[in-house]
């Protein structure tokens, strides 16, 4: 049905899209504006959602081989003190565990490995400039002057994407949601042996172990406007945000420095109505649902968005039925992650209950436990 896709993004997404089609026998031009194919961040938190995604998608072994999981997330006051653990199922018929965290870089390396090995076309450096549909293909036109058909297209090109806007003119834009992320890489604490959160401070903190040796921190803090920051002021804006805190956090903060890797990111987020296709070309990834952290779940819905896909498309009997049936089984489980996650930011920012912002989380994760 397939005679060649076309993936623009070569982020989560993109890579776990093209990985998929490669294995039913697609041939995949992935493409990334990138000349270098970098990544950029510390490191991510992962459910066991996103574990079985990874299961599904072979790379499982090698994500848990670099990475830490645990079950279970440990809750704790503004003082350190352990106070309930939130569950965090299996999802069933898995192996998985429950939860962890690995760094963002051996991901992508885990990710492109797979990429190269499957012999898909990556270039890199270029974009999409045209796309004209035709009855039984895409006609693309990229920005180095070459040229493509492809009976598939998708976009996943991230959070501010331009094929978005590219098919989409009026689709709407994505919006602040009032907090900023912290995000800390450093070495690892005796004790945190799983995800920890610091629940009713001034502001939400956790820890995440990410290997034998490292974890990272991040902070969420409340900001009323998306400000540019001095990277030589994130350890001391860094620092006054964690005053409050003792335990491990306490320690964490005596060791920040200049030297400390520090990334700071104010949160935007963006569910675009559906369908999320025209044509052959679909959207998919940040590009189509950016969620914030609360739930560590976007790179779950990332590597679903390509199993889903591939999936269809091998067996709907036209590319076209083929998105549809996609967005039948994408659009409900990626609204509940970005819509709880802007939920759990409003309790964050209005100082709810420690019980209400745990309870959410432990629904949520229930319920994207379920088969996908």
């Amino acid at each position: 049905m397939i005679r060649r896709a076309l993936v623009v993004g070569g982020g989560i997404a993109g890579m776990a899209t093209a990985i998929m089609l490669r294995r039913n026998g697609v041939p995949v031009d992935l493409i990334d504006l990138d000349p270098e194919w970098r990544v950029y961040g510390a490191g991510i938190t992962i459910t066991g959602p996103t574990l079985r995604a990874f299961e599904a998608l072979g790379i499982l072994d090698r994500v848990i081989a670099g990475a830490h999981t645990a079950d279970g997330v440990q809750v704790c006051d503004v003082a350190g003190e352990h106070l309930s653990v939130i569950p965090t199922p299996s999802p069933a018929g898995s192996r998985v565990p429950g939860s962890g965290g690995i760094m963002r870089p051996a991901l992508h390396k885990i990710l492109s490995d797979d990429v190269l090995a499957l012999d898909t076309n990556v270039r890199l450096g270029i974009t999409v400039d045209e796309i004209a549909s035709k009855p039984d293909a895409e006609d693309v036109r990229f920005s180095d002057g070459t040229t493509g058909e492809y009976d598939l297209v998708v976009g996943a090109d991230g959070l501010f994407s331009n094929m978005r806007a590219r098919l989409f003119p009026n689709a709407p834009a994505p919006q602040f949601s009032g907090q900023a992320c912290w995000r800390l890489m450093t070495g690892r604490l005796p004790g945190i042996d799983r995800r920890h959160y610091f629940l009713g401070g001034p502001v939400k903190a956790g820890l995440t172990p990410v290997s034998p040796s490292e974890m990272y921190m991040f902070v969420l803090e409340n900001v009323e406007e998306n400000v540019r920051i001095d990277p030589a002021t994130f350890y001391r804006k860094l620092s006054d945000l964690l005053v409050a805190f003792g335990g491990p956090l306490a320690e964490v903060r005596a060791g920040l420095s200049p030297q400390s890797s520090i990334v700071y990111r104010p949160l935007e987020t963006l569910l675009l109505p559906a369908p999320w296709h025209l044509g052959r070309t679909v959207i998919i990834g940040d590009a189509a649902h950016a969620t914030t952290p609360q739930l560590a779940s976007g790179a779950g819905m990332a590597v679903e968005d390509g199993l889903v896909l591939a999936e269809e498309m091998q067996h709907a009997p036209t590319v076209e039925e083929g998105l549809r049936r996609f967005m039948r089984r994408r659009y409900e489980r990626c609204r509940l992650v970005v819509e709880n996650s802007v939920q759990l930011g409003r309790y964050e920012v209005d100082r709810a209950p420690v019980e209400a912002q745990t309870s959410l989380v432990a629904l949520s994760l229930e319920k994207l436990a379920e088969a996908i």
